[in-house]
């Protein structure tokens, strides 16, 4: 957290010592000039405020005559300071009286002043020691307290108000546990203001980068107060379920003022969990009854299709993923969390680090293998039981959560999910790829094509700040994408004369139509993705010129676009040509490139392999490839190895190149050494050979695919930005972040050359560091899901009841020769064999809700689409609202039940 500098005076105020005393609510406590209750009002308050505060009471309304009679001021000059004091925060007022006469209160610090002190902006970056001054407040008098607060929260600070839709069919509900029931009460009384906590979290170093404006919801004279002293507006009440929409849609949890007993409160905020003083209560000491309501979630196991998108917005983490299916030794019985109920607790029981260990993803026996292998942790699960539902255009929204390019990876997807899954154990994986092929087809027609919502942490519209994406691939446009579902419209930078990068320009159309990757790009236009073609940065425009244009941030995402060469003799020839050169021609559009002759390809992976079919298609009479590796270790998917095969290629393993013979300048063979390792003792790439056994093939045209390499030209020029190994960017692991901050890097730039789906992952991870960085003072890291996911045992299932049917295969187009045409011979799979394969999932995962962590806020709810996660009202305790001036009579019964509990009772578990 971001310290301002403060040195306490040698002199302090004196008026400020005794009126910081006043307010605190410190038992014991002497304040000093080194604390913040002085420092938080010597920045704002002056002698003359402080000598009238100290006049009237903390929580006692008074009228204008009764202040004027406690002070001997004068009416008029009185009024003004009175109005000043409410300005700059101090003081609120309301008309809560039968005469319905204006009357001040000087509130306590939190719920009060140290949040009024904090919605004016200009005030707060002013003054930064008010920021520290709101954060402390809502931390030291609380440290004590916590463990002895009972359900309810006795008169403390907030309480979380379940998201209404979640508690509609409850019947056992009470009015107060209902907004509606709030709103009613003020009905027309609503003004909307800067969440103080996004504010002041913000100046501190630790934003969220949300935008602050119009979070908190001032209802009754409240929202008169905000609108008089400049903090707010007023709004309608339909304005005002649009914010709470809103909020919903980000995850935000609403919370309502708890202060004032059951028949009032004077806010409702809606609060993001990463600057949230007021959840932060329950989070970081671990008491959930500062704030949870009388609700606690629970999970449907038997819907729970492990999707994981409760689990990444539960605000307490109290929703993790686990296991459906049982293990050898039985169901798998979860942890709780340890409460203070009948525990003693202290600073060795807090959590200081509960915004990311709240983003802790599963539980460590592990959870379903297919999101867990998958780069993009899609919810395969989830949308197989949406596909098996007849629900297509939802699992291509759940799809899209992770991956805006589901039509072009159910075609050419490494499957790492299939490798992974469960099924296989039994028999063969789950056709997963060619059943997000056939989800996706509805992507390939403009009238059915899936464009997501733009959900933005912002009240005002659209985020205005210009981002640059560099380079029109799968991770540059990822990138775009989710940066423009966040409210962002980005522009993308791109040197070929359409966009796709690789997916266009490295992959045969017979494996990749072109038309599926600009049906999904077109996607990303409709969001409102500017793509620029035919503009190079570094060379057409620099980085200092988009700069100069406004453009806050950059996404480099260029890819590998060179060749490695092999360093033997005759590769300068006529007929020698790198696969990446190769495949850019052909595939970038010009299919009718001949290449006759014969064709030797250098390569064991599946660039390699695309190089010869193509080579084939091409017209080439004899194509042959040489790896280093054998079969079982070439690094191409032994579906690559099996089609080039069938095609007619010959596949040789265990060879190297030696020497490229040639004639008049031209190829005319290739001498080849065996290999006789790939790998030292250390697995490093440390190729060994046999000079002596050598192979001579005749040949009129080589192909090298044994490495791609990244051409930097002057994009990088005068920038801080590092290079390391293999000549890729150095960046955070986590972030993305290059050594220029306003640089982020992602795909094969900083990976080295790797999959289209591992690109993907890496620009909706490049697009959450922007997001955060575009805004001032934001924390790149705090709260940030890591995306780690670990693989339930395998080895340790008990299955049984599964669907015996056998796994389905798309048919190939008898119109279409399969061998030697350029389009795309592979069919979908029907809708009968969907139903038939999604009926093969054996459902491994399940999210797992501790109760003692859930703190009843219904977010879950609103994010589960198969209805498997519901509110249930067992704490109605936790609807008692009291009176701050009757905490102590809530607590002492509590605590002394406690007391009891800890010396003398058993422990719960």
């Amino acid at each position: 957290m971001k310290k301002f500098e403060y040195t306490p005076p040698e002199q302090p105020r004196e008026l400020i010592l005794k009126l910081g005393q006043k307010i605190t609510d410190r038992i014991g406590h002497t304040v000093t000039a080194e604390d913040p209750e002085y420092y938080g009002l010597e920045a704002l308050v002056t002698d003359e405020m402080a000598e009238v505060a100290l006049k009237m009471k903390v929580r006692k309304p008074m009228t204008l005559a009764q202040i004027v009679k406690a002070t001997g001021k004068e009416e008029k000059v009185l009024e003004e300071l009175l109005q000043e004091m409410s300005n700059i925060g101090l003081l609120e007022y309301n008309w809560e009286n039968p005469k319905h006469e204006k009357q001040y209160v000087l509130p306590m610090y939190v719920p009060g002043s140290a949040e009024f002190f904090n919605m004016k902006l200009d005030q707060i970056k002013e003054h930064p020691e008010v920021a520290s001054f709101f954060e402390r407040m809502a931390f030291l008098p609380l440290q004590k307290v916590t463990p002895m607060v009972p359900p309810g929260g006795a008169g403390i600070g907030m309480h979380v108000i379940p998201v209404e839709k979640a508690i509609e069919t409850e019947n056992e509900s009470v009015s107060v546990e209902h907004i509606s029931h709030w709103l009613d009460k003020y009905d027309g009384k609503y003004a909307a203001g800067p969440c103080s906590c996004r504010y002041s979290r913000g100046v501190l170093g630790e934003g969220c980068a949300d935008d602050p404006e119009d979070w908190c919801i001032g209802v009754g004279d409240m929202a008169d107060y905000l609108v008089e002293t400049n903090k707010g507006h007023y709004i309608t009440r339909e304005k005002v379920m649009e914010i709470l929409q809103r909020a919903e849609d980000n995850g935000f949890v609403h919370q309502i003022t708890n202060i004032d007993g059951e028949d009032k409160i004077f806010a409702i905020c809606n609060c993001n969990v990463n600057i949230c003083n007021a959840l932060r209560t329950s989070q970081l000491f671990n008491t959930p009854n500062m704030s949870r309501s009388a609700y606690v979630a629970k999970v449907e196991t038997k819907d729970c299709v492990a999707c994981g998108r409760c689990v990444e917005y539960c605000p307490a983490g109290a929703v993790k993923m686990g296991q459906k299916l049982c293990t050898k030794d039985g169901t798998i019985t979860y942890p709780k969390h340890e409460l203070p109920d009948n525990t003693k607790w202290g600073p060795e029981k807090w959590d200081m680090d509960y915004r990311d260990n709240n983003r802790i993803n599963c539980y460590d026996t592990g959870t379903a293998p297919c999101k867990t292998a998958c780069p993009a942790h899609i919810a395969v699960q989830g949308y197989l039981k949406m596909a098996a539902q007849g629900r297509y255009t939802d699992a291509l929204a759940l799809i899209k959560k992770e991956n805006p390019f589901p039509a072009v990876c159910g075609r050419v997807c490494n499957h790492r999910c299939e490798d992974a899954c469960t099924r296989g154990t039994v028999d063969q994986a789950v056709a997963i790829d060619d059943v997000k092929k056939f989800i996706a087809e509805l992507d390939l027609n403009s009238d059915t094509r899936y464009i997501p919502p733009v959900v933005q942490p912002s009240n005002r519209g659209t985020f205005p700040q210009k981002i640059a994406i560099i380079g029109g691939g799968p991770a540059g446009l990822s990138c775009a994408f989710y940066l423009a579902t966040r409210g962002y419209k980005p522009t993308v930078f791109e040197k070929n004369q359409r966009p796709g990068g690789m997916l266009v320009y490295g992959i045969p159309s017979f494996k990749l139509e072109k038309n599926v990757v600009d049906a999904e790009i077109e996607v990303m236009r409709e969001l409102g993705v500017d793509i620029k073609c035919g503009v190079e940065v570094g060379k057409d425009i620099s980085l200092d010129e988009l700069r100069a244009q406004g453009y806050q941030a950059f996404y480099i995402a260029i890819g590998c676009q060179g060749s490695r060469k092999a360093g033997i003799p005759g590769e300068d020839a006529a007929g020698v040509m790198s696969a990446v050169d190769f495949l850019h021609i052909v595939s970038g559009g010009n299919e009718d490139y001949r290449v006759d002759g014969r064709s030797v390809v250098i390569g064991g992976g599946n660039v390699a392999i695309d190089v010869a079919r193509t080579a084939a298609r091409c017209g080439s009479n004899e194509v042959s490839m040489f790896c280093l590796e054998s079969e079982k270790e070439m690094p191409a998917s032994k579906d690559e190895v099996e089609e080039v095969k069938e095609e007619g290629a010959a596949v040789h393993c265990g060879w190297g190149p030696k020497e490229i013979l040639t004639e008049n300048g031209k190829v005319r063979g290739i001498v080849l050494k065996k290999c006789v390792s790939v790998k030292d003792e250390t697995g490093r790439f440390n190729p060994q050979f046999d000079e002596n056994e050598t192979m001579t093939v005749e040949c009129e045209h080589v192909y090298l695919s044994i490495g791609q390499s990244i051409l930097w030209g002057d994009l990088l020029a005068g920038s801080k930005v590092e290079l390391g190994r293999g000549n890729g960017a150095v960046a955070d692991p986590l972030t993305y972040q290059t050594a220029e901050p306003d640089i982020f890097v992602g795909g094969d730039v900083y990976t080295g050359p790797s999959f289209a789906i591992n690109a993907i992952a890496d620009g909706k991870e490049g697009a959450e560091s922007i997001h955060r960085f575009v805004h001032e003072n934001a924390s790149m890291t705090i709260g940030r899901n890591r995306r780690q996911f670990i693989e339930l045992d395998k080895e340790n299932l008990a299955l049984e009841g599964y669907d015996n049917a056998k796994r389905q295969r798309p048919a190939m187009d008898d119109k279409i020769d399969a061998h030697r045409s350029f389009r795309d011979a592979h069919r979908t799979l029907t809708e009968e064999q969907v139903k038939i394969e999604t009926a093969r999932c054996l459902g491994c995962g399940a999210s797992v809700v501790d109760p003692n962590k859930c703190i009843g806020c219904g977010v879950c709810t609103t994010k589960c689409e198969f209805d498997a996660i519901h509110l249930h009202r067992e704490l109605p305790e936790c609807s008692r609202m009291v009176k701050a001036e009757d905490k102590m009579k809530a607590i002492l019964p509590y605590m002394l039940k406690r007391e009891v509990k800890i010396r003398f009772g058993k422990k719960e578990k």
